[in-house]
């Protein structure tokens, strides 16, 4: 995995990144902004979460500010993301538990952040490794695909990957993977028709399920 890692650092050098890792990146790396934007960013494409997200940041980035918003002005804000009415509910409810609960600080633990209505382990573990620092395996469908594909696991969906990889995968790598898996899976090791004659990574990879590729 060293030398895999290495190699996904280099071919990606010029890609653009995973959306929670490119927010930081400008300055939004804090536990809540980190907790509502992959929140956000649920069955929603980086290109867009991106865009929604410097938005609604440039209007509320604590929970304090958020509580102030409308569900409609929040719902305005959202727009372009996908179910943006719930996910506004969502935003206002935790960002009320966040100030009443637990005085205004975002949870650092799974148990914590799942325990928010629309908080499910994927956006937890994203919250822990981004905004936290913590080790902890965020499965998307990019690294569930993608792990699954070089043969490094066998699991049949997103959360029995997280539980996979955690036995193997060195902790060094517990954030980075999804870092890097993404911009990955979106450009190069693609759900179809994945490009595997030009890939850095062919000669380590079983391509396990590939039937046809580039």
């Amino acid at each position: 995995m060293d030398e895999a890692f290495r190699r996904l650092r280099r071919v990606l050098a010029d890609k653009p990144k995973a959306a929670m890792f490119d927010l930081r990146d400008r300055g939004h790396g804090t536990p809540f902004e980190q907790l509502v934007a992959a929140l956000i960013s649920a069955r929603t494409r980086d290109e867009t979460t991106t865009p929604v997200c410097l938005r609604l940041f440039a209007v509320a980035r604590t929970p304090a500010e958020m509580v102030r918003l409308s569900e409609p002005e929040l719902i305005d804000l959202l727009h372009g993301a996908t179910f943006p009415e719930p996910k506004a509910r969502d935003i206002l409810a935790l960002s009320r538990r966040i100030l009443e609960e637990y005085g205004g600080e975002v949870p650092d633990t799974m148990e914590g952040l799942t325990a928010f209505r629309g908080i499910g382990p994927k956006i937890a573990a994203l919250t822990l490794g981004v905004a936290f620092d913590q080790p902890a395996i965020a499965v998307d469908i990019h690294v569930h695909r993608i792990a699954n594909r070089w043969g490094y696991i066998s699991a049949s969906t997103p959360e029995r990957s997280m539980t996979a990889l955690e036995a193997v995968l060195p902790r060094r790598y517990w954030i980075e993977i999804n870092e890097r898996l993404v911009p990955f899976g979106k450009f190069i090791c693609t759900g179809e028709r994945p490009h595997c004659s030009t890939c850095v990574l062919l000669s380590m990879c079983r391509q396990v399920g590939v039937t046809s590729h580039r």
